[in-house]
């Protein structure tokens, strides 16, 4: 199963379970204050889930590794790239 059924999977759950609590489908008989509470959960699991995706990339993004050795690789290849051009005859 790839990652985006895995999630279409978990929202579709998600939203059968809302759908059923918000409009009692099933004629439970919920407390009104279920019913109450699920109309704006949609809401309240998107700004979580954007919090968290925040977080996530903010968090990469601060421990993300630096390459010196590998910039220090390209600009050896950089320089006798130049050299070698300016051998041929090309003027930079």
């Amino acid at each position: 199963m790839t990652k985006l059924l895995q999630w279409l999977l978990g929202v579709s759950l998600l939203g059968a379970i809302w759908t059923v609590v918000a409009f009692d489908l099933l004629e439970l008989g919920l407390p009104r204050t279920y019913r109450e509470v699920a109309w704006p959960m949609p809401l309240y699991l998107l700004v979580s889930f954007g919090c968290y995706s925040l977080a996530t990339v903010g968090y990469r993004v601060a421990t993300f590794n630096d390459c010196d050795e590998a910039a220090r690789e390209l600009q050896e290849q950089i320089k006798e790239a130049k050299d070698d051009l300016k051998k041929k005859g090309l003027r930079m």
